[in-house]
């Protein structure tokens, strides 16, 4: 077993295996760029801010993403991967 986060391969927990194709793009994301905001993530993956939205709130409720207000805008909220290896 390695120490590193992944979602690929047997290290993948069935939970993400059975969310959205959008679901699984943004929790890759976030593994590869860290924490971000969801305009942030709208950005990077090219998606609709409403597809990322909705994505950010299937992998909250599978307790595979965290959120916290960002302190420099208290409108955004910060997501970060919380998969464990």
């Amino acid at each position: 077993m390695t120490d590193e986060t992944t979602l690929s391969g047997q290290s993948a927990p069935d939970v993400l295996r059975d969310l959205s194709p959008s679901a699984k793009l943004i929790a890759k994301t976030l593994e590869y760029e860290g924490e971000g905001t969801q305009s942030d993530l709208a950005e990077s993956t090219l998606l609709p801010s409403r597809t990322v939205r909705y994505a950010l709130d299937q992998l909250e409720e599978a307790e595979i993403v965290s959120s916290r207000i960002s302190f420099a805008d208290a409108r955004k909220r910060i997501y970060t991967l919380e998969l464990e290896s």
